[in-house]
């Protein structure tokens, strides 16, 4: 992994056939960096499984970061939503570090009845909760990265994401350029949009690699609506001209793919990123 910027799918490769603990041999022959374990639907690895896992990243060179499960809401009405969202964040931080995942994505939540100054209250009162408790459990090799969401209904805009990882020891971003552009209607155009982000980051932010996620995105009103392949040039945000940002400012970073081609996508970035 000697490239500053490094690439990988979201989840297993759409030709892999094999075992989840050996899917790094493949992403490697594919000539990919990086690997993001998806617990979509529940962390269902056990800890043998995510040893064995991380002996074949090692092996392989592979940086691994893990998805948490989709339902979690951090900010919710409901004490039952809370609690099951505490409990899938704990077991994606055991299940992490018996992985080796350098970051745990996840959604932080939706407003839902509440203004967005309440809703960060309520997900930062929980935070607190679920850091207790990994405390308790022993828990202490993980990194939180909530990242930026694509509806203007989630709690996650960039500011916001932000604000949580100022406000926590062992919290990074992921910046999930796809919903920045799908939330504002369009609003990564060029580079210099890109550096406006970058630029905002660096500022608030200590970050030593930034942990991002990239697919060209449909959207309404409401902000995202589906995901599409980068060969689908109708739909942004644009490619190129991220990367070149990136480079331009000199940042270590891993580029998840998340079209619907995610190994043949994420190397198709890669291969820009050599052009360039």
């Amino acid at each position: 992994m000697n490239d500053k910027i490094i690439f990988g799918p979201a989840g297993n490769p759409i030709g892999f056939k094999g075992k989840t603990t050996q899917v790094c041999n493949y992403i490697a022959h594919e000539g990919l960096d990086a690997y993001e374990y998806q617990a979509t639907y529940g962390v269902r690895i056990g800890e043998n499984s995510a040893r064995e896992l991380k002996k074949n990243s090692e092996k392989n060179k592979i940086r691994v970061s893990m998805h948490a499960p989709y339902y979690i809401n951090l900010s919710s009405h409901d004490p039952k939503v809370i609690e099951r969202s505490i409990e899938r964040l704990v077991q994606s931080a055991r299940a992490a570090e018996w992985m080796g995942a350098y970051r745990i994505v996840f959604h932080p939540g939706f407003y839902t009845k509440y203004t967005p100054s309440e809703a960060m209250d309520i997900c930062k009162k929980t935070i607190e909760d679920i850091l207790e408790k990994l405390e308790s459990l022993g828990i202490k090799k993980f990194t939180f990265a909530p990242e930026t969401t694509g509806k203007k209904s989630q709690l996650g805009n960039l500011e916001e994401i932000v604000n949580i990882c100022q406000s926590f020891d062992n919290f990074a971003p992921t910046i999930d350029f796809a919903h920045i552009h799908a939330r504002g209607q369009g609003s990564i155009k060029n580079g210099d949009d890109y550096r406006q982000i970058l630029s905002y980051l660096e500022k608030e932010l200590s970050i030593e690699r930034l942990h991002c996620h990239f697919t060209r995105i449909e959207y309404t009103h409401a902000g995202e609506r589906k995901h599409h392949t980068l060969e689908e040039k109708e739909y942004g945000p644009p490619v190129k001209p991220l990367l070149e940002t990136l480079i331009e400012a000199g940042w270590d970073s891993t580029i998840i793919c998340e079209t619907p081609l995610i190994d043949q996508d994420a190397l198709r970035l890669k291969s820009y990123y050599k052009d360039i």
